[in-house]
């Protein structure tokens, strides 16, 4: 007599019942149980078996293959099964044993003031053409001084100002205008360089100066530029960093590497041009200083003038930063408080 049991199983709706079963699952017993009730000395397998041996050799190759198959897909359902609950129950029990621990976030570092204007300058020229260039912090009277119009007997090599490290020959250099010498006697023109670097005075600190400082030189030497072509470098650079209502003034100064020499102020941004200490009550402050490269350089450097020109510029990279952030006090950018908080006292120097 043929067994109606065995002959009626459907693998595929047996193997999805077991498979509701087990997702319904949480614990560890109620998934054995389950897995008795299928695959266990007395369950729903075994009975099966029992009476496939009433049937015929034909019937047996028909019935048994789904049998067999489901057996083998139902025990592996199982065995992922009591993996997750034993991971579930290792996660829960490593929550019961662990100590909450209170501690503070740890403070998030970030780019220096300098470094972040650095980079906003030079994303600013690149985008103009310009290359970057670095020199020697430690530098030699030729290039710090002779190269660019500055004689013996001038004021800019006096002791009160330049640190020397090897007097007269070996300084720290005083502004990057050296790199501008460098690069004026190593590569053939026409080219456009900026050069940001770290510059050393000898001064006594206040808010708007400091014996160490930085320094962002730009060269340009072509057959032919203009006064004009250097104010719309500086403009365009102007309104980049700090925006299109940026407020800004050319007055004539006096630089020995350029003629005719200009300086460009930025009204004051603590104030906003009404006057206080950071600007020294003018209500403007100077960032830098420009002009037309002096034709002696450009002998100097083996080139001919009647050839060859260009203009420059050195910005004050401190008072750039110190604008760009808000920054009031010039020594905050190389003390020690990472949070640069102004200095409390904004009446003295």
């Amino acid at each position: 007599m043929e067994s109606q049991k065995a002959k009626k199983f459907n693998k595929e709706k047996t193997l999805k019942e077991v498979k509701e079963k087990i997702s319904q699952v949480s614990s560890f017993k109620k998934l054995k149980e389950i897995e008795k009730e299928y695959l266990g000395k007395k369950g729903l397998i075994k009975d099966l078996f029992k009476e496939i041996k009433s049937l015929t050799e034909e019937e047996k190759r028909r019935v048994i293959p789904p049998i067999q198959s489901f057996q083998k897909e139902a025990s592996l359902l199982f065995e992922d099964k009591e993996k997750e609950i034993k991971k579930e129950e290792f996660n829960e029990e490593l929550l019961r044993q662990s100590e909450k621990i209170k501690a503070k976030k740890p403070k998030i570092g970030h780019l220096h003031p300098i470094t972040q204007t650095i980079r906003l300058l030079n994303k600013v020229f690149i985008e103009m053409g310009y290359s970057i260039m670095d020199g020697p912090e430690l530098e030699n009277d030729e290039y710090c001084f002779r190269r660019l119009n500055v004689p013996p007997n001038h004021p800019a090599r006096d002791m009160q100002d330049t640190i020397y490290v090897e007097s007269p020959k070996f300084l720290l250099r005083t502004q990057t205008s050296s790199i501008e010498a460098r690069a004026l006697e190593k590569y053939k023109p026409p080219f456009k360089i900026v050069c940001p670097g770290r510059v050393y005075r000898n001064e006594k600190p206040n808010k708007s100066n400091h014996f160490v400082f930085h320094h962002y030189q730009g060269v340009v030497v072509m057959k032919k530029v203009t006064l004009k072509d250097l104010f719309g470098t500086i403009e365009h650079l102007f309104k980049a960093i700090y925006g299109p209502q940026v407020e800004i003034r050319f007055r004539n100064k006096y630089y020995p590497e350029v003629e005719p020499g200009v300086g460009p102020d930025m009204i004051c941004f603590k104030c906003r041009g009404k006057g206080c200490v950071l600007c020294k009550k003018v209500g403007w402050i100077e960032m830098g200083g420009a002009g037309i490269i002096h034709p002696n350089l450009i002998e100097m450097a083996g080139l001919d003038k009647n050839k060859w020109m260009g203009f420059a510029f050195g910005l004050g990279l401190d008072r750039w930063a110190m604008a760009k952030y808000n920054i009031s006090d010039i020594r905050t950018l190389l003390g020690d408080d990472l949070a640069y908080k102004y200095y409390e006292n904004e009446n003295t120097l």
